[in-house]
């Protein structure tokens, strides 16, 4: 297995910093789905400008939806045949369709 590319400290300190504000900007979105403060459309919306957004997984989406816990998001992907590990930019027109129609 090859080693990872060797970085200099600035474009260490730049990769690590740029992660954190991805967590940060994903931790933020799930809140405020959480919160009601922005809706599954909206958030769909947003995941086709933004990248940050589009790396989310739709199972942490669909838990942070309110009155939506584990079982019932997992049991929701599982009948709609989404993949557990599907991000939001990999969702087809169906399957978007098929979310909304769910859960708004």
């Amino acid at each position: 297995m090859p080693s990872p590319p060797q970085l200099t400290p600035e474009q260490r300190q730049a990769a690590l910093e740029k992660a954190a504000e991805a967590r940060r900007v994903r931790s933020d979105v799930k809140n405020r789905l959480k919160m009601g403060s922005i809706t599954l459309p909206e958030l769909l919306d947003r995941a086709d400008n933004d990248q940050i957004v589009a790396k989310i997984k739709v199972l942490a989406v669909l838990e942070s939806l309110p009155g939506v816990g584990k079982v019932t998001a997992r049991r929701s992907m599982d009948e709609l045949g989404i993949a557990e590990s599907r991000r939001l930019s990999g969702l087809g027109p169906q399957q978007r369709k098929s979310l909304l129609e769910a859960f708004s």
